[in-house]
């Protein structure tokens, strides 16, 4: 069944082009302008899919008829969809780490043989690792820092053996002792930023199991973490050297 379209306005007289309409009952509008048709321009839409089309519009029109209180909208994102982010990257991909804990660890055979004072047999071409190869080969950096207690905690510990893995499949490991981290006010969140451009905030419960992949988008608010980002690096020592 069609939906019913609401017309916002429209700087176009009587010609209907272009013109804003409303969705009722959602919070998406359709835009009515030029198609754009060069292949040239339509090549520098980021991840246009075949299903998408794009228009022009007078910034007017926006201005007079768009939307004018700001409203913040949480967008989260399936395991999927992030794991899909780590291919779509074009430049850089760079977390922090914080937690003192992460339950999932503790369900790997790898953590059963550290635990038990065994080496770990880490497996280096399985398809995380060729994955992370593959798009470093690229030319595409993958980089973490890890906040470390002081002592570390047995989860802490963990990761920095498995840092070895990390590193093999392209990734560069620092590590930042937790009272470096409340001296420098950073957050104690863990996070991933794609480009400078996007943020993936990981939102963990009480258990330490991670629920949702929250993507923040406004400039204003990727710089905060961005900054972050520069200050934890900056301060950090490459893992093997703690």
């Amino acid at each position: 069944m069609a939906r019913k379209l609401w017309k916002v306005g429209t700087n176009s007289g009587n010609d209907g082009c272009p013109t804003l309409y409303e969705l009722p009952g959602t919070d998406r509008y359709v835009v009515q302008g030029d198609r754009v048709t060069d292949p040239a321009e339509l090549a520098q839409l980021e991840n246009l899919t075949a299903d998408e089309g794009a228009v022009t519009v007078p910034r007017e029109l926006l201005a007079n008829f768009g939307p004018k209180e700001p409203v913040h909208v949480r967008q989260t994102v399936s395991a999927e969809e992030f794991g899909r982010m780590f291919t779509t990257l074009k430049f850089s991909a760079w977390r922090l780490e914080t937690r003192r804990r992460y339950a999932w660890d503790e369900t790997q055979d790898t953590y059963g043989q550290f635990a038990a004072g065994e080496p770990v047999a880490w497996d280096l071409d399985d398809a995380w690792c060729r994955g992370r190869r593959e798009q470093s080969a690229l030319g595409k950096r993958f980089e973490r820092v890890r906040v470390l207690d002081e002592p570390p905690t047995p989860g802490q510990l963990y990761l920095l053996d498995n840092a070895r893995r990390n590193t093999a499949a392209g990734e560069t490991i620092r590590v930042l002792t937790r009272s470096k981290a409340d001296e420098l006010n950073l957050p104690e969140e863990d996070f991933w930023i794609f480009d400078s451009r996007v943020v993936a905030l990981l939102h963990f419960d009480d258990a330490d199991e991670m629920g949702d992949i929250e993507l923040i988008t406004n400039p204003v608010d990727v710089l905060r973490y961005a900054r972050v980002r520069e200050a934890a690096w900056h301060h950090a020592v490459p893992y093997d050297q703690v």
